[in-house]
């Protein structure tokens, strides 16, 4: 019998190489997947602190300035300092930025639609739920 853990290991490497193949072909801009992880948490944080999203994307801080560097530099997020810490730097993804996320977006619900149409309707709620009750089980016992 297959274990969670094969299963787990099975689906990470699966989905990995299907968001490789979208920072390759996707967007027309030159993303890795660490850069368009990044501008994902950016976005759905709403202008978190630079720590704030290394730490939720698990990457140490000087490795994650290098990463925020280059997409800083190539205009897809801006930072700034922010007004209640001058300490602290705050992210925002820039409207170009959001141009790319968006076409990451539609790569990725066009390729998830195609898993998910092999599917029936109450087999992807399942899978939808599942994966909703899966991560938030690893939150609430995770570091």
């Amino acid at each position: 019998m297959e274990t969670v853990r094969e299963q787990l290991q099975i689906f990470t490497r699966r989905f990995g190489l299907l968001n490789a193949s979208c920072c390759d072909s996707c967007c027309g801009e030159d993303v890795s997947i660490v850069q368009s992880h990044i501008l994902f948490e950016v976005r759905r944080a709403g202008n978190p602190s630079m720590q704030q999203v290394a730490e939720e994307l698990g990457i140490d801080i000087t490795t994650f300035s290098r990463q925020v560097k280059t997409l800083e530099t190539r205009g897809l997020i801006a930072k700034e300092v922010s007004p209640g810490d001058r300490r602290v730097n705050l992210l925002k993804v820039t409207d170009k930025g959001l141009q790319v996320l968006t076409q990451i977006d539609r790569f990725m619900e066009q390729k998830i639609e195609q898993i998910f149409s092999a599917m029936t309707e109450f087999e992807r709620i399942t899978v939808t739920s599942s994966l909703k009750l899966l991560n938030d089980a690893v939150t609430k016992t995770c570091c």
